[in-house]
């Protein structure tokens, strides 16, 4: 599958929304903060990185379905073989928060499987991209195209481990308390996969519920960084769904030997 066109076009879309979101956050009072859903924090920084990026997808591919989570979804989508899942800003709470950990993710689902994948950081200028069958990758300010591979460590001992900063659960607790690990880093967003991916972390559970957009553009990269992405059931993600919501949870690991088992 050639998906260089895809690829790029996201990468642009992805980096021009960046520094949209930048100038808001370096303007604070400019966040405009309203509520969606209760408690889900919407500000005018994720307003204006979804038009970015879906005038973006719509000019280069016209044929292709969008689901966004700032978007009025379609359902049309689900008649379509391709369909872009867009999260113009992930981690809305720890952009408020004003602590950097916040992406903006574009993921591309071929017959409902993520097909390709790009997180970009606009604080750290930080891009991550991967396209099935080809690799995942690293751009950074001093660096093009690293070659992304998740850690060889199948220690037990050694594990270290991702979680999430802002949905902390029981079952988390449990785990943590079952397998006597230590080693963990709370961070927000989808960064905690981009951790995983290259390297840094062994695991990531999530028994919350999260969205497609959450996690489709991580789990290209996750996985073409050689690590496994299932949801807790074991059974595979897939995307384009009528109901988005991902309610089984899922976890990343670098290798089958560090599946965690709770009784």
């Amino acid at each position: 599958m050639n998906l260089e066109k895809e690829l790029a076009v996201a990468k642009e879309a992805a980096v021009k929304a960046g520094y949209a979101i930048m100038d808001v956050y370096e303007n604070a009072e400019d966040m405009q903060i309203s509520y969606k859903d209760g408690d889900m924090p919407l500000t005018v920084a994720d307003k204006a990185s979804n038009r970015i990026i879906v005038d973006a997808l719509k000019e280069a591919f016209p044929e292709y379905a969008i689901l966004s989570e700032e978007e009025k979804d379609d359902l049309s989508r689900l008649d379509n073989d391709y369909c872009f899942v867009v999260d113009p800003l992930d981690g809305t709470k720890e952009f408020i928060k004003r602590n950097g950990q916040f992406t903006v993710n574009i993921a591309l689902s071929y017959q409902h499987k993520s097909v390709m994948g790009v997180i970009y950081v606009p604080v750290t200028g930080e891009l991550y991209y991967a396209a099935q069958g080809q690799g995942a990758y690293l751009d950074t300010k001093d660096e093009t195209g690293k070659k992304l591979q998740v850690s060889g460590c199948t220690d037990i001992h050694e594990l270290r481990m991702v979680m999430s900063s802002s949905h902390g659960c029981e079952q988390m607790d449990k785990l943590l308390e079952k397998y006597k690990i230590s080693n963990f880093v709370k961070m927000g967003s989808s960064l905690k996969g981009c951790v995983v991916a290259k390297g840094e972390a062994e695991v990531y559970y999530r028994f919350n519920p999260t969205m497609e957009w959450d996690t489709a553009a991580m789990q290209c990269i996750v996985e073409e960084a050689g690590a496994i992405f299932r949801q807790m059931d074991d059974t595979p993600m897939l995307y384009n769904r009528e109901d988005s919501l991902n309610a089984k949870g899922f976890y990343i690991i670098n290798s089958q030997d560090n599946k965690l088992v709770l009784d």
